[in-house]
């Protein structure tokens, strides 16, 4: 491989010989490899009042899987979806509650939708000269560039007191659906020779219905399709302070750096594909299976074809059945509880019946496919990401929007936690790595 005419492979091998440790040594050091240990419990690395996620229960004195909760601020996430459900859209009654501790009354409410839709706008030709410039087929880098540029039209940008910093929440907040999907949309205007609109936000519109509308040419969206993906953004808001993207929004925040910079580093953490790109993965191994299987209703012919992809024969290789299981949920997660509540109901009105008992079929088999192929220490059930790319596809939302509308939501969740941080910060996050280097002597460049 060359690049500027420079051959890397070899560079590439300097780094390989130089930076390889063997597996062993950390157990030998005691090191607990991305902060878990081999039961994949996680290293405590901060207290917090915003979420918990409840995974097991001690009985006896033992460590015991029970069904997953999640709570927000001491609510069950399963009882505030049911409370605003049919009623209302719930992204900015949680929203709410996430940011200030409390759920809102109706004046509290109204009052932080108006602070919303006053914040949801743009500097003057942002969206032409930031985002239509240099148009990305990776609308999380595009998303980020809009965040980091947003910083120099902020004259109180460094100001990390929590009344800016909440002024600074609430903007980008209301502006994560616009800097997102006009970067789809200029993506696909330049680099897929597609129509190009840009549809400005309605300010008596909901984040889910400003977001549909402004992503569709047509402005039109149903009911039920709003309502739905209300709840997958509110399901998606927080999860508590231990993922990837919150504990980089934590660990950047402690150092005294300002908002922007600190959103831009949870958004680079959450576009990971073992991160917020998870459901992307699952709806490629779904379209895969689909091409594969002839018979959706053979589960002989489809459990076939999960070993396959179980033993590294197929999708890309990599021997994982892409939805399934989670580093810390064991018996369910209840985001995909909630998710496959609807997602029937949405199947049948978009038609889509027959790819719904696929799915409802692979979460059946899949754990039974796991656990044949390997001795696992806890057990393996569907995750929020199995249902919600499949939701996605059924809300006519593209591939490459998945993962922004993740950080839509939970962009809330990472504000929180940035307050919290601010609020309660003592000293600078700095985890230790032990050192495991040879010393050497020196030798003149001569004798080398």
């Amino acid at each position: 491989m060359k690049k500027n005419g420079i051959v890397m492979n070899d560079y590439a091998q300097l780094c390989r010989a130089a930076d390889h440790l063997e597996p062993e040594m950390f157990d030998k050091y005691e090191v607990q490899r991305g902060l878990r240990d081999k039961n994949g419990n996680g290293v405590v690395t901060g207290l917090t009042n915003i979420s918990r996620i409840e995974s097991f229960q001690m009985i006896n004195g033992v460590k015991t899987p029970c069904e997953g909760k999640l709570w927000y601020r001491g609510y069950d996430c399963i009882e505030l979806v049911k409370g605003f459900r049919g009623r209302r859209f719930g992204f900015e009654e949680v929203g709410y509650l996430l940011l200030f501790g409390q759920l809102p009354d109706e004046k509290q409410l109204k009052e932080f939708r108006d602070i919303l839709v006053a914040c949801r706008t743009l500097p003057t030709n942002f969206t032409r000269d930031v985002i239509m410039k240099a148009p990305s087929s990776d609308i999380m880098n595009s998303l980020t560039r809009s965040v980091l540029t947003l910083a120099s039209y902020d004259r109180n940008c460094n100001d990390t007191s929590i009344e800016n910093v909440l002024s600074q929440c609430f903007r980008l907040i209301s502006v994560f659906p616009m800097l997102a999907v006009y970067g789809y949309h200029a993506y696909n205007h330049y680099q897929n020779d597609e129509s190009m609109y840009i549809h400005r936000p309605s300010k008596k519109l909901s984040t889910a219905e400003n977001l549909l509308m402004m992503l569709r040419p047509d402005k039109k969206y149903t009911e039920l399709e709003a309502a739905v993906l209300d709840t997958a953004l509110v399901l998606h808001m927080e999860h508590g302070g231990g993922n990837n993207s919150t504990f980089t929004t934590r660990v950047v925040t402690s150092s005294g750096s300002d908002t922007y910079s600190v959103i831009a580093a949870a958004l680079s953490s959450l576009k990971g594909p073992k991160h917020g790109g998870a459901n992307i993965k699952v709806v490629e191994m779904m379209r895969e299976i689909e091409a594969n299987v002839s018979d959706w209703e053979d589960e002989d012919a489809v459990r076939a074809y999960l070993k396959k992809i179980l033993n590294k024969e197929a999708f890309d290789g990599k021997g994982l059945i892409y939805g399934m299981g989670h580093a810390v949920y064991s018996l369910s997660d209840p985001r995909a509880q909630v998710f496959k509540s609807f997602v029937h109901r949405l199947a049948s009105a978009k038609g889509r019946e027959k790819d719904f008992g696929l799915y409802s079929m692979i979460e059946r088999l899949a754990p039974q496919v796991i656990a044949e192929k390997s001795r696992i220490y806890k057990g393996v059930s569907a995750n929020v990401d199995f249902y919600s790319g499949f939701v996605y596809s059924m809300l006519e939302i593209p591939l490459e929007m998945f993962t922004p509308i993740f950080a839509i939501a939970r962009i809330v969740g990472w504000s929180a936690h940035r307050i919290e941080e601010l609020i309660n910060m003592d000293k600078i996050i700095r985890p230790a790595y032990k050192s495991v280097m040879q010393e050497r002597e020196y030798l003149d460049l001569s004798s080398r």
